[in-house]
This record gives C-alpha cells, sequence and structure tokens, in this order.
C-alpha cells in the first residue's frame, strides 16, 4: 500500500452538515442562513444572472456579432441505406413522409425532410447498391442521394421548404444554377400615402 492510496480515500465520504441542532454545534438557530431576509427563508432562488435589481454585467456589456442560426431549418434527415434495410421499402415503392412515419424512421411532419445518400443504415452495416425502384418524394434529396435512386430506375420529386417555396425557388426543374437556387425574397415597396411628398394645405381662417 502507497501513501497516495491512503490519502486518495480521505474526504470521499463526507458526513453532511446537521444544521437546526442547537448553538453548541455551530449551525444551530439560523442554521447558517443569517438573520431575516428573503435568503434566509424556505423556497428562496435567483437565478444566475440576477444582480439584486442592478443592470446585469451581460446587458451592460454591447452587443456584437450577428448569427442566422435561429433561422435556419432543420430537418429530418434519413440515410438512404436506413430506407433499404427497413422491410417496409425492401421491395421499393413510395419513400414519402407519412410512409417514413409509419415504418418509424421519422417523428412527425414537424421538419421537412431531407434524403441522405449514405447507404449505412443505423446499425452500421453498408449496402452495396440501390436494386429497388424507390419513388421518392421529399423536401430536400442531395445530389449522390438522386443520382442512385435513378440509377436503380427510381424517381426523385423534390418539393422545397416552405422558404423555396415563398422565394420561388423550384428544386423540381432540377436546375442547379444560382440564378435557380439562391433567388432573393421580392418584397414589395411600400405605398406612400397621396398626399405625402405633395403641397401643403392651407389651413382655413
Amino acid at each position: 500500500m502507497m501513501i497516495h492510496e491512503i490519502t486518495a480515500q480521505v474526504g470521499r465520504h463526507r458526513q453532511r452538515k446537521r444544521v437546526g441542532r442547537g448553538r453548541a454545534s455551530g449551525h444551530g438557530k439560523t442554521s447558517g442562513r443569517g438573520h431575516k431576509g428573503a435568503q434566509s427563508r424556505s423556497g428562496n432562488s435567483t437565478r444566475p444572472q440576477f444582480e439584486g435589481g442592478s443592470l446585469p454585467y451581460f446587458r451592460r456589456i454591447p452587443v456584437r456579432g450577428f448569427s442566422n442560426v435561429k433561422f435556419r431549418t432543420r430537418f429530418w434527415t434519413v440515410n438512404l441505406g436506413d430506407v433499404l434495410a427497413h422491410p417496409s421499402f425492401a421491395k421499393g415503392g413510395a419513400v414519402t413522409k407519412d410512409a417514413l412515419i409509419d415504418a418509424g424512421l421519422i417523428r412527425d411532419h414537424s421538419r421537412p425532410l431531407k434524403i441522405l445518400g449514405d447507404l449505412k443504415n443505423h446499425a452500421g452495416q453498408e449496402i452495396a447498391e440501390v436494386s429497388v425502384a424507390l419513388e421518392v418524394a421529399a423536401e430536400r434529396v442531395t445530389k449522390s442521394a438522386r443520382a442512385k435512386i435513378e440509377a436503380a430506375g427510381g424517381s426523385v420529386t423534390e418539393t422545397g421548404t416552405r422558404r423555396d417555396r415563398v422565394r420561388g425557388i423550384d428544386r423540381a426543374s432540377g436546375d442547379p444554377t444560382p440564378k435557380n437556387l439562391t433567388k432573393k425574397l421580392k418584397r414589395s415597396k411600400p405605398r406612400v400615402a397621396a398626399d405625402a411628398g405633395g403641397k401643403k394645405k392651407k389651413k382655413k381662417k
């Protein structure tokens, strides 16, 4: 036995502090909470940023930078390998959101669907190739997934996300050029009031 093996155990099992058991214990009467105030009462709690009512530190410092992360589109992503490994799609057929929900591959309709071209399933087993015809309908399908599905005699229909539809991006057209995929939202110009910029009306005396 070495000295470090003994000292490693010291302090590992500490007895809990017994409060409210008389003044002689050192933690009696007020139980280490002091006299009066909110912190001496039960049920008291304050959030970590609270500084007694004064402007907290995180609001005193200036805001820096900008991120689009809160505007990002979250997808249900499904590997092509997981689709092929499921018994429901062993002979091909339609791969839609409803079919994937029934198969347990996605949870619900709360997010758009994206099909990935990875032929590995969730168990890590890789399928050699797509050997059945799949009729895929999803908001997004990657380039590699589309190539593998169409090579096996299947079809792909990209419906596009809500953001795509608002901006007029047609994913089903197969046009990969920036002219189609980087369209910006067209905003209507604000209407100018009829009297704005005109002559001021004279007040009647």
